[in-house]
């Protein structure tokens, strides 16, 4: 059976739930704050336990990488993801969710070719991007400062 492009649409609307617009943004912005008011309260706690401001912020990454990740392995935070969309896609634990998520789907598999390799699924691009990038910009800065 071949849809047209008009019956798919029809078929997607019917079939679709229907969201509100401003009850989801409401959601994001206030669980996107909170992860975000959750890492500035972290940097002021290790700050308060004798941190300097980068060893503050690291522990703080730290903390909401692994707390993103427990999250995820406890099937909590794509239940939180249901209710705030986007809000939990602020950057670093939205990061850890996408790294994690896969690695979990595939344990079964084993450690190896199941949890070691789909985790990188996620991360393997964004790290070959990162280094890529920094390498082109090293390149293009350097030969700048040749020219200058």
């Amino acid at each position: 059976m071949q849809l047209s492009n008009m019956e798919y649409d029809k078929m997607v609307k019917k079939y679709s739930p229907n969201s509100s617009l401003f009850k989801d943004c409401v959601w994001a912005f206030v669980v996107g704050g909170a992860i975000c008011t959750l890492g500035q309260a972290l940097i002021g706690l290790y700050g308060y336990w004798g941190a300097d401001k980068l060893t503050a912020a690291t522990l703080t990454s730290v903390s909401l990488v692994f707390l993103s990740a427990l999250l995820t392995g406890l099937s909590l935070y794509d239940k939180i993801a249901n209710h705030a969309g986007a809000g939990t896609l602020v950057p670093i634990t939205g990061f850890a969710n996408a790294v994690v998520s896969p690695a979990l789907e595939f344990k079964s598999e084993g450690m190896v070719l199941g949890l070691g390799a789909k985790l990188f699924v996620i991360s393997g691009p964004v790290i070959v991007y990162g280094v890529s990038a920094a390498v082109i910009y090293g390149v293009i800065y350097y030969l700048m400062g040749l020219f200058a």
